[in-house]
C-alpha cells in the first residue's frame, strides 16, 4: 500500500554558481549605477539581486508529495559483496513533477550512487493508473563490513526553471540493511570433526541403546575408524562404516568475547570513517560464524553465549535455548551481524571479587563440544572458561594475536587445546589444528570437580 511520506527541508536554499554570478554582476551593476549615476543600469542591478532571491523563494514553497518504497536484492548480504537497491517512487501530488535530481543517503564510509536526474514524474493517476506517475530506480551498494546499515531516506534536489537556486529534501524512510559475516567454509574432514562425531555418536548411543546401527555405506574420507562396519566389508569387499540414524539432540557451544576487558587500550582500534573498528573483534565474529555455520549444517543445536557471562545469550534474549535448522543458520548470521562494536575504553572491573559464571560439572557423559573465541579476554574471563572445561568435549580456544600469555597459558594448563588466528585467511587451517595430536608436553586436564581457576594459574608479570 502507497503512503506518502513526510518531507523535511535538509538544508536552506542554495545559490547555485548561476545565481551566484547573478547577484555578483547585479551588485557591479548597482555600484556602477550610483557612481556614474547611471540609473539605466540600475533597472538591471535590481533585476540580477532580486532573480536569485525570487528563485530561492520559489524552491522553498516548492513542497513534493512523494511516496518511496525500497527493497534490497538481497536483502541480507555477506561483508564484502553487494545488494541491488531498487527505489519506487510515485508522485502524490496533482502536478508533474519534473527538474529534479536525486541521491540516496547511505551511512559513512559506503559508496552510494552518483547523483542523477530524476525523470519527471507524471500526476497522480486515481481512476485509471497507467504507470506515469510512477518512476524506478536502481543503483548497486557494496558493503565492505559487517552490520546493519541505514539506507536513506531519498535526498531530492530541486531547482527553479532558471537554476539559480536549489534545496535539498531528504523524502521517505531509511530501511535497514543486514550485511553478515564472513563465513569461511570448513572441511567436515578436517578439524574436529572427529572429535564432534565422536560425541554426537556417544549421544545417539545414550539416548538409544539398542538402536540398530547395522544400516552401512562406503567409507569416506575423515570417518572415525570406530565406525566401521567390520561384517558389511567382508561381504562387500570394500570399507565400509555404520550410517547412524540422527536421533540425538547434539548440542554445541560458542563463547565469544564481547568485552574485551583485558587491554582497555589495545592497538587493535583503527579508525574508519567515523567509527572505531576493532579488526580483531571482526575476525572474532567471523570465526564464530564460520564455527557457528559448520556445526548446524551438521545437525547440532548451537548455543552462542558471552565469555564473560556465560549462561546470558549472546545475540538475544530468545536464543538461549540455541539455533537449530533449518532457519537457524539465517538466525544466527543476523545475530552476529547485529552485535555491536565493543567500547575502545570499557569499564574495568573487579577481578577478584567478579565471580565467574559458569554450569556446574555435569559428569563426562553430558559433556558438548565447546568452542571459545578470544581477542582481548582477562584473567576473570580466563577463569570462567576453565570453570567451563569440565562441560566441553573437545574444548578448543580460538586466540588471536592480541591475547594475553597468562591467560594462553591458563587455558593450556586446564586441557584447552588453544589455536592461534591472526587473520580471516588463517580460520581453516585454524579449524584443521584443532584436530592436531595434543604434545607429548601437554599439561594435564584439570579435575572435573574443579568449579574455578586456581589463583596460580596466572602470573603477573613486572618490569
Amino acid at each position: 500500500m502507497w503512503r506518502p511520506r513526510s518531507v523535511k527541508v535538509a538544508i536552506w536554499p542554495r545559490l547555485t554558481r548561476r545565481g551566484a554570478t547573478l547577484v555578483i554582476v547585479g551588485v557591479l551593476l548597482l555600484a556602477l549605477s550610483l557612481w556614474f549615476d547611471l540609473r539605466d543600469i540600475l533597472v538591471l542591478a535590481f533585476v540580477g539581486i532580486a532573480m536569485p532571491g525570487v528563485a530561492a523563494l520559489f524552491v522553498a514553497l516548492r513542497t513534493p508529495r512523494l511516496a518511496v518504497t525500497r527493497r534490497f536484492a538481497p536483502p541480507v548480504i555477506a561483508a564484502g559483496g553487494s545488494t541491488l537497491v531498487a527505489l519506487v517512487v510515485k508522485n502524490r501530488s496533482r502536478r508533474t513533477f519534473d527538474g529534479a535530481h536525486w541521491r540516496d543517503g547511505v551511512p559513512s564510509g559506503l559508496a552510494s550512487a552518483p547523483e542523477a536526474i530524476l525523470p519527471a514524474i507524471g500526476p497522480y493517476e486515481s481512476m485509471l493508473p497507467a504507470g506515469d506517475d510512477t518512476v524506478r530506480l536502481e543503483y548497486r551498494l557494496r558493503m565492505p563490513r559487517r552490520g546493519v546499515f541505514q539506507v536513506g531516506p531519498l535526498r531530492v534536489g530541486i531547482s527553479d526553471p532558471f537554476g539559480l537556486a536549489r534545496i535539498d529534501r531528504d523524502v521517505g524512510n531509511g530501511h535497514e540493511v543486514v550485511v553478515t559475516p564472513r563465513v569461511t567454509p570448513l572441511d567436515a574432514a578436517l578439524g574436529s570433526a572427529a572429535s564432534v562425531d565422536g560425541v554426537l555418536n556417544g549421544l545417539q548411543r545414550r539416548t538409544h541403546p539398542n538402536s540398530d546401527e547395522l544400516i552401512a555405506r562406503e567409507y569416506r574420507y575423515g570417518d572415525p575408524m570406530r565406525r566401521v562396519n567390520w561384517a558389511a566389508t567382508a561381504r562387500r569387499g570394500e570399507l565400509m562404516v555404520r550410517e547412524e540414524e540422527q536421533r540425538g539432540d547434539p548440542e554445541a557451544r560458542i563463547v565469544l568475547d564481547t568485552t574485551l576487558a583485558g587491554r582497555p587500550k589495545s592497538s587493535a582500534y583503527r579508525r574508519e570513517g567515523a567509527e572505531d573498528t576493532h579488526f580483531g573483534f571482526e575476525l572474532g565474529v567471523e570465526v564464530a560464524a564460520s564455527v557457528g555455520m559448520h556445526l548446524l549444517e551438521r545437525g547440532f543445536r548451537v548455543r552462542c553465549d558471552r565469555v564473560d557471562d556465560p549462561e546470558r545469550s549472546l545475540l538475544s534474549e530468545d536464543s538461549g535455548a540455541g539455533y537449530r535448522m533449518p532457519g537457524g543458520d539465517h538466525l544466527l548470521l543476523e545475530g552476529l551481524a547485529r552485535l555491536e562494536q565493543p567500547s575502545s575504553h570499557p569499564s574495568s572491573r573487579d577481578v577478584q571479587h567478579a565471580p565467574a559464571h559458569a554450569s556446574g560439572p555435569r559428569g563426562r557423559e553430558a559433556r558438548m563440544p565447546g568452542f571459545a573465541v578470544l581477542i582481548d579476554p582477562d584473567e576473570h574471563d580466563a577463569r570462567t572458561l576453565v570453570a567451563l572445561r569440565s562441560t566441553f568435549e573437545p574444548a578448543v580456544a580460538f586466540v588471536t594475536e592480541t591475547v594475553a600469555p597468562s591467560v594462553i597459558e591458563a587455558l593450556e594448563k586446564s586441557d584447552w587445546r588453544v589455536v592461534r588466528v591472526r587473520r580471516a585467511a588463517d580460520i581453516a587451517s585454524a579449524w584443521a589444528g584443532s584436530a592436531a595430536p595434543m604434545p607429548s608436553s601437554a599439561p594435564t586436564a584439570v579435575s572435573s570437580t574443579a568449579g574455578a581457576a586456581s589463583p596460580d594459574l596466572f602470573t603477573t608479570e613486572t618490569g
